[in-house]
């Protein structure tokens, strides 16, 4: 059951929408390495096509008909869009799920330090990564800084073609002897991927009295006070505020078509922002609906979808009720009814299979790049263990919806059965009983900090995103 490659079908115009689609999604990777940024991304451009928040709506008593379109937001890392369809609510409305966290690093809260008039920041990894992929690139950091009077603090250093960038340092070849031994999962230890930022002392003004002593850092210390000038002269925040910060840790730079044929684009964090972007522009893209359709942008599935804005907190089930409330809807078996009838793609990435490493796939059962959107019947670990393993029946509508809108896909599988395997965010939605499948993007170097997709499936999965919302 060889699939056709996507590509082949393509006529100008269409390429000419694939190429647009792209530029578009690029421009999303670079403004929305975090999640902060990929939430402010998303509002913007939720916003700008009619969408109004849920606290608004709340505000006014807006009463919500079939056409209405809105948003909802938790803590500035979550995004839940509705598009209120004719179709009663209790019938189910059709969701897509993705995560817009990636693998990085995050600076602790007592970071700096200095050793050998070098200062670094301490850092703390997120998510799964090969710890030794993360040394000697350009990084820059993103994140927020809190003060005590509530004051934020934006903080974005490295991707100006102006800006300094950082790095974690390795250790060169010649001395490498003993890393070089080591298996790959202890080459570079967490506790060593700390960042380089400084090398200047700060200049000791000689002429001060006595009693500015105490003032001056001491000698061991220079190089930290030389940053920490910089840091409160040019934005504003001092070392203490370091306890009240997120800052995250991303590769430097921008998005880059890859291949002599531009036909992939490599960068960081496509797992997941490639399936968020595709679900987002297929959530604005479709405009009056027969069943509402709802795209849902989470934080923390990385770690296990944990916290206040991941996919196990309550977040989504809230703005529900509340959408249901606005909508004429007044009991907690509409919003029960509503979960259970209702129909999602989990958005989510897939292994791209690669001929370098072919002894970790099974090859007709996994994702080739250029083949289109991708599902995963189950994810989880060897015997199945932790996924969600969509039914048969739902499996048949899909096709026939894709079928019928001449949309490319493919299935696969997560590697061989007892090589690996992975989660989503599909297993805690299909709690509800609603049917619930892993449907996304086929991506090579996951995990890594550049990762490649092909265009085609990006185009591909956004049509049939856009299918799924009309049509499920």
């Amino acid at each position: 059951m060889e699939r056709k490659n996507a590509w082949l079908s393509y006529k100008p115009q269409d390429e000419k929408k694939l190429e647009k689609l792209c530029d578009e999604y690029k421009d999303y990777l670079f403004r929305g390495k975090t999640e902060r940024e990929g939430t402010k991304y998303i509002v913007e451009k939720a916003r700008e096509a009619g969408y109004i928040s849920l606290d608004e709506a709340i505000k006014v008593g807006k009463k919500l008909k079939a056409g209405a379109k809105i948003y909802s937001v938790c803590m500035g890392k979550t995004v839940a869009l509705f598009n209120i369809g004719k179709k009663n609510l209790e019938e189910g409305i059709n969701i897509l799920g993705a995560h817009i966290d990636s693998p990085r690093l995050d600076v602790k809260q007592n970071p700096l330090y200095e050793d050998s008039e070098l200062a670094y920041l301490d850092t703390h990894y997120y998510g799964g990564i090969k710890k030794y992929q993360w040394v000697t690139l350009p990084l820059a950091i993103h994140g927020v800084v809190v003060k005590t009077d509530g004051t934020v603090i934006d903080v974005t250093v490295g991707e100006d073609e102006s800006d300094p960038v950082f790095c974690v340092t390795d250790i060169l070849i010649h001395l490498a002897q003993n890393q070089m031994e080591k298996k790959a999962a202890k080459a570079v230890e967490g506790e060593d991927l700390d960042l380089l930022i400084g090398s200047r002392p700060i200049v000791v003004d000689k002429k001060k009295s006595k009693t500015d002593d105490e003032k001056k850092p001491s000698k061991g210390s220079l190089v930290t006070a030389k940053v920490l000038e910089i840091l409160k002269a040019k934005y504003g925040f001092e070392e203490e505020d370091f306890i009240s910060a997120e800052l995250e840790i991303v590769p430097a730079g921008k998005p880059r078509d890859l291949g002599f044929d531009r036909s992939m684009i490599i960068a960081y964090g496509q797992d997941d922002k490639v399936c968020a972007f595709t679900s987002l522009y297929a959530q604005l893209a479709v405009d009056k609906v027969e069943k509402t359709s709802c795209t849902l942008l989470v934080d923390k599935e990385e770690i296990g979808s944990v916290g206040a804005t991941g996919m196990q907190s309550k977040f989504f089930e809230n703005s529900l009720a509340e959408i249901l409330e606005l909508c004429g809807y007044n009991s907690n078996l509409s919003l029960r009814r509503c979960l259970a009838n209702s129909s999602m793609l989990s958005s989510d990435v897939s292994a791209g299979y690669d001929p370098l490493y072919s002894a970790n796939f099974d090859k007709k059962n996994a994702a080739l790049l250029g083949r289109g959107m991708v599902f995963n019947k189950f994810t989880g670990a060897r015997g199945k263990s932790g996924s969600n393993d969509a039914n048969a029946e739902y499996i048949g509508r899909l096709r026939g919806i894709l079928e019928k809108n001449n949309v490319f896909y493919q299935t696969a599988e997560l590697g061989k059965v007892d090589v690996g395997g992975g989660g989503t965010i599909a297993y805690i939605l299909s709690l509800y009983g609603m049917e619930v499948i892993d449907c996304g993007v086929a991506v090579l170097n996951m995990h890594a900090p550049w990762e490649v997709t092909s265009k085609a499936d990006i185009f591909e999965t956004e049509k049939g995103y856009e299918a799924f919302l009309r049509e499920a």
